[in-house]
C-alpha cells in the first residue's frame, strides 16, 4: 500500500489546488454578481472536487497511519479546514453586503494558506511556527 503514497499524495495536492481555484472562482463571480455562478456545472464540480479531495486525504491518513486528534498537525489541519468551509460558506451564500463578502473570501483563503503551512511543515502552528 505504501507503493501508493507518491500518487495519492500529487492527487490530493492537486484536487487542493483545484479546489482552492474553484473557490476563488465562485467568489469572484459572487463579488461581481454574474449569473454564470448558476450554471449547473459550478454547482457540481466542487462537490466532485472536494469528494476526491478528502478520500485521497483519507487514504493518506491510513497509509502514513497518522490520524487526525492524534497526531496534533492533522488535528490543526482539520480545524482550519472547517473554519475554511465555514468562511467560504459565508464568503458565497450567507454575507449580505460586498464588504461581507470580500472579509469572509479573504479570510478563508488565509486559513487555506494556514492548512498548507501546516501540511509542509507539519507544525500545528503552521504560518506562525517561524513567528
Amino acid at each position: 500500500m505504501a507503493n501508493l503514497y507518491p500518487m495519492l499524495k500529487h492527487l490530493h495536492m492537486t484536487f487542493a489546488l483545484l479546489s482552492v481555484i474553484g473557490f476563488t472562482f465562485r467568489w469572484v463571480l459572487a463579488l461581481c454578481n454574474s449569473p454564470i455562478r448558476q450554471q449547473r456545472w459550478l454547482k457540481v464540480a466542487p462537490h466532485i472536487i472536494d469528494t476526491v479531495l478528502l478520500v485521497s486525504a483519507l487514504m493518506l491518513c491510513w497509509i502514513l497511519r497518522q490520524y487526525p486528534f492524534v497526531s496534533l498537525w492533522l488535528s490543526a489541519k482539520v480545524g482550519f479546514l472547517v473554519l475554511y468551509i465555514w468562511l467560504g460558506l459565508a464568503a458565497l451564500k450567507w454575507a449580505k453586503t460586498r464588504a461581507k463578502q470580500l472579509l469572509y473570501g479573504l479570510a478563508a483563503l488565509l486559513c487555506f494558506a494556514q492548512i498548507l503551512a501546516i501540511a509542509f511543515s507539519r507544525s500545528p502552528m503552521g504560518l506562525l511556527a517561524g513567528v
